[in-house]
């Protein structure tokens, strides 16, 4: 079983480390007239004009984010809903004029490195109030829907599935693909790391206005890639998909998909197609390739061991009462930070340490691992930057990868960049919503570890983000 060849998640991520990674290029370079569109566009298909209703539905930011409201109820989600899903997660949200080449740049609801958007949304659903059994794909520059098949295609990520309970019971599936090209164009193979980050920071917003609307919900990382990725019709050399979001729950049974058949769609996914091997070669040993594969992967748990400053959360009546999308669209990538400091209860509230400390979740505590000003360190780990110098708060996610690895294989390499990055996506709207600003970032692996060392001895970075006050910001 190629999963379980853990050496190949070991070549890609040794091999992309920052600065000296074999499978990176030191004298490789990016310019702005090179970037690829982030728009998939098909030919010759039937799309759907999607009616958007941006009104808050009255469910605070923070309570959104935080789940804090666990009376989620069963339910179909309407078009309107979908349509908000959609948006919230990977919408349009605003539009700025750079001058050239640059132009005028189309911004969206969840960050991405690089601003490239390589993250696609696809849907599978019944019929529902509004709209169709079918799959489908967000087409987000129009705010319509492609239409790629007809009919209830559920069965098939049943199947590829091996029949996961939460699958059989929902009536719409929200997909999420890479476009590899999109941003390996500026970030090389280490794209394969973006892929999961960047789908981790819409996967936060997705989250969050799906508990909002307390419809239930359940990420889905086991698989049959291929066959998924047959369902969508996509050039898997190009894109791939990456996890499953089962949305609603309906009694009724799932009826037998008709064959599948070639979609006969055309698309156009970037006009800078840049290919790196590495890629495609990571992604394919970290796949799944059928029902006994997935079965057998999804027995293995892994018990995170995490491990003393109490927190003190912000009091109720100085909590913001912004709703989430508010948040969702006022929410940007800061581009510089003031060096004032944030309270020690915005920063509980947001829920992680300050300084170099170690966050306990389960006594919700920070223990200190060493006392000092770590502002110039801070900027060094993450590649020599401002923004991670100036900041009040730099955020490293650090992950026991060989633990993780022993226990889901080359997959586990996905699963512990996308849990990094859906934490950090919720922080980032958290600090938005508590008027700060936040921005991910990138990093110099081995030295990231060696600072947090002996206590991160064996441990990995898998994602930055730095909190401040912010000074001013684009998307």
């Amino acid at each position: 079983m190629k999963n379980y060849d853990v050496e190949h998640a070991w070549h890609y991520h040794n091999g992309t480390k920052h600065p000296n990674g074999i499978l990176l290029s030191r004298f490789h370079s990016f310019h702005p007239e090179m970037r690829p569109s982030p728009y998939k566009i098909y030919n010759d298909v039937q799309k759907i004009h999607l009616t958007l209703d941006k009104e808050p539905i009255g469910i605070s930011a923070l309570d959104a984010i935080s789940n804090l409201d666990d009376s989620k109820v069963d339910d179909i989600p309407d078009l309107n809903v979908l349509t908000r899903l959609l948006y919230f997660s990977g919408g349009i949200t605003r539009k700025i004029k750079f001058p050239p080449p640059v132009g005028e740049f189309e911004f969206r609801a969840a960050s991405c490195t690089g601003a490239l958007y390589h993250i696609e949304i696809y849907v599978v659903c019944s019929d529902i109030p509004g709209l169709d059994a079918g799959v489908y794909h967000f087409d987000p520059k129009e705010l319509k829907l492609h239409i790629l098949r007809k009919g209830d295609f559920r069965q098939e990520i049943v199947d590829a599935t091996a029949e996961e309970d939460f699958v059989k019971q929902a009536p719409v599936m929200l997909i999420f693909t890479d476009v590899f090209s999109r941003n390996s164009i500026k970030y090389q193979a280490r794209e394969y790391r973006h892929a999961f980050w960047d789908c981790g920071t819409m996967l936060a917003n997705t989250l969050a206005i799906i508990s909002a609307h307390k419809i239930s919900s359940r990420l889905i990382s086991g698989f049959v890639d291929h066959m998924i990725n047959n369902l969508l019709g996509l050039d898997s050399n190009k894109e791939a998909s990456l996890f499953i979001l089962p949305v609603g729950h309906t009694n009724k049974p799932i009826p037998k998909s008709s064959p599948l058949v070639s979609t006969n769609t055309e698309s156009t996914n970037s006009d800078n197609d840049v290919d790196y091997p590495e890629i495609n070669y990571i992604h394919e040993a970290s796949s799944l390739c059928n029902y006994i594969e997935v079965q057998s992967w999804r027995k293995h748990f892994i018990k995170s061991q995490q491990i003393v400053t109490d927190l003190i959360p912000l009091k109720n009546e100085l909590l913001t009462t912004d709703g989430i999308e508010k948040v969702i669209l006022k929410r940007g990538s800061t581009r510089t930070f003031s060096h004032d400091s944030i309270s020690f209860e915005q920063l509980s509230t947001v829920r992680l340490p300050s300084g170099s400390y170690h966050y306990v979740k389960e006594k919700n505590s920070l223990q200190l691992l060493r006392g000092g000003d770590f502002r110039a360190i801070s900027g060094n780990l993450g590649l020599g930057q401002d923004l991670p110098r100036d900041a009040s708060v730099t955020i490293f996610f650090m992950a026991n990868l060989q633990k993780i690895l022993e226990n889901f294989g080359n997959r586990g390499y996905r699963i512990a960049q996308l849990e990094a990055a859906i934490i950090g996506g919720k922080m980032y709207l958290a600090a938005y919503a508590l008027g700060l600003g936040a921005t991910g970032l990138t990093f110099y692996d081995d030295m990231v570890t060696n600072f947090f060392s002996p206590h991160a001895t064996n441990k990995d970075p898998m994602f930055l983000i730095a909190l401040g006050k912010k000074t001013t910001f684009h998307s």
